[in-house]
């Protein structure tokens, strides 16, 4: 009769190709790290200015962008209730020179059910993404305020990128809205002069980068898992009640939507 030993120092080959495999599936979990973050380098754009993007002597420049898929959180916000939030968790990289200060700004718009959402500053929510997604605060999430505290630092050319990590929030999201984007504003400091008809306003328009995702599940069962990003990611030039340095410049009148837009005010 032959032993289950005896069977197996038979396929010693085959169970030690199959051993060897696991681990490096193991290992690739690991080094995977977190989520599967996506990278947007700098890209030109035809309102550049030429030859001027992250260019030795260019005036325009532009951060790196790392970001996860928006997730959503249900968290008992002070003077609120319990409320599902989304929020983006993203790191930026400074690939240029000098030290550059980013004032963020993003919206999301929703494309199927029209509205646009600012992002919040919401500590309670803040509080709880960071036990998701930093529990040992190595990584000292900062919000769209505590982002603007300090410049970001250049990256060494002999030295691993030192990205700094945020976050931008979102409550009340319209919960059967399937299409979205969000505008990432900040990141450059590149921005157009345009005149709008039939008075002829001139409107600043902002170099922004758009991210475009879906969502696959319906309003009765939301969760992470079914936001999708839609690539690529495009760097346009926007129209914002901000200037090229972050200030309030004159307000730019926006394209009328098809159906009335909801608008979420910033939290003070």
């Amino acid at each position: 009769m032959t032993s289950v030993w005896h069977i197996l120092g038979e396929r010693r080959p085959l169970t030690l190709l199959l051993a060897g495999a696991l681990v490096l599936a193991i290992a690739a979990v690991v080094t995977a790290g977190p989520g599967n973050e996506k990278q947007v380098q700098p890209r030109i754009n035809v309102e550049d200015p030429a030859n001027e993007v992250n260019g030795p002597d260019g005036k325009v420049w532009v951060l790196s962008f790392k970001f996860n898929e928006p997730r959503l959180i249900t968290v008992d916000i002070p003077g609120r209730g319990r409320k599902i939030c989304w929020y983006l968790w993203y790191q930026v990289v400074n690939n240029t020179k000098e030290p550059h200060l980013f004032i963020p700004d993003f919206e999301l718009v929703t494309l199927d059910k029209p509205g646009v959402y600012h992002d919040q500053v919401l500590p309670k929510v803040q509080e709880a993404i960071k036990q998701v997604e930093d529990p040992t605060g190595y990584m000292d999430i900062k919000n769209s305020v505590t982002m603007t505290y300090q410049p970001i630092p250049p990256a060494k050319p002999d030295s691993a990128p030192r990205p700094v990590t945020g976050v931008a929030i979102w409550d009340d999201v319209n919960p059967d809205a399937n299409r979205f984007s969000v505008f990432v504003s900040g990141l450059s400091n590149g921005y157009s002069v345009a005149e709008v008809p039939p008075d002829n306003k001139q409107v600043i328009r902002r170099k922004t980068l758009q991210l475009n995702f879906k969502r696959v599940g319906d309003r009765y069962y939301q969760h992470s898992g079914e936001i999708r990003w839609v690539p690529p990611a495009d760097w346009i030039y926007r129209a914002t009640s901000l200037g090229a340095d972050g200030k309030a410049a004159p307000k730019a009148p926006e394209e009328a939507p098809k159906e009335p837009m909801k608008q979420t005010p910033r939290e003070k």
